[in-house]
C-alpha cells in the first residue's frame, strides 16, 4: 500500500504546474521557516510549546476510522492501513514549524521503510497543486489527504487532538488507536522515531 502511494506520488508530481514548483522550490532559502526559528510566530498557528503524549495500550480508545482524497488523487481510508503503525501528520504549507519539521517527517518514514509502518499528511488548508509543492520541496515521499476536499478526515480526528495548532502529529497503533500525540513542532527525527518503535513492538 505504501509503494502504491510512493508511485502515485511520483507520477503526480510530474504533472505539477511548473511555476508553482518554482515558486516555492526556487532558493534554498525558507524566509517563513527562518522567521520562525527567529522567534517570530507570525503566519501560522502554533501550539503552546511542543508536548507528547503517549497513551499506555490499556487506555487507548476505539480505532480512528477515516477516508479522504489523497493530493496525488484517488482516496484513502483507515482500511488501507490496517496492521500498519501509521503516523499523521497535519500540516498546511503558509505553517512554519510544518516547513522546519518536514525533513524529519521524512527521515522517520525513509527510516521504516518496509517495516510495516505508514505515513499519511493531513493537509489542511491548501489545495493539491500547493500540497504536492510542498513536497517536492521537502522530500516528502508520502502522500497528503486534502481536508479542504473532503473535510471528514478532519472530523475523524477532532475528537483526538486539538486541530486549530498545527503541527500537530499522531500515531496509531496496529489497530487503529491512537498510541501518542505530538502537538508542536518535531525538532528531532529520534522523539517520533522512538515513539513509532515502541508502538510496532507491540503485540
Amino acid at each position: 500500500m505504501t509503494e502504491r502511494f510512493r508511485k502515485a506520488r511520483a507520477a503526480a508530481s510530474a504533472l505539477l504546474v511548473v511555476g508553482l514548483i518554482a515558486g516555492l522550490a526556487a532558493c534554498t532559502s525558507d524566509p517563513l521557516a527562518d522567521q520562525y526559528r527567529s522567534g517570530d510566530n507570525k503566519g501560522f498557528v502554533a501550539a503552546d510549546g511542543f508536548r507528547v503524549v503517549e497513551i499506555p495500550a490499556a487506555d487507548r480508545t476505539e480505532p480512528v476510522e477515516f477516508e479522504g482524497a489523497l493530493d496525488t488523487g484517488g482516496t484513502t481510508s483507515s482500511a488501507d492501513y490496517a496492521g500498519d503503525v501509521l503516523v499523521v501528520n497535519f500540516w498546511y504549507a503558509g505553517c512554519a514549524p510544518c516547513r522546519v519539521e518536514a525533513p524529519e517527517l521524512a527521515a522517520v518514514d525513509a527510516e521504516f521503510q518496509g517495516q510495516g509502518v505508514s505515513f499519511l499528511g493531513v493537509n489542511l488548508y491548501d489545495g493539491a497543486a500547493a500540497s504536492q509543492a510542498f513536497a517536492e520541496k521537502y522530500g516528502v515521499e508520502y502522500p497528503s489527504a486534502l481536508a479542504t476536499e473532503d473535510g471528514s478526515i478532519k472530523l475523524a480526528f477532532a475528537g483526538e487532538t486539538p486541530l486549530n495548532a498545527v503541527p500537530v502529529t499522531i500515531v496509531l497503533d496496529k489497530q487503529g488507536r491512537v498510541a501518542a500525540r505530538l502537538v508542536g513542532q518535531i525538532e528531532e527525527a529520534s522523539i517520533l522515531e522512538t515513539i513509532v518503535r515502541d508502538a510496532l513492538e507491540e503485540s
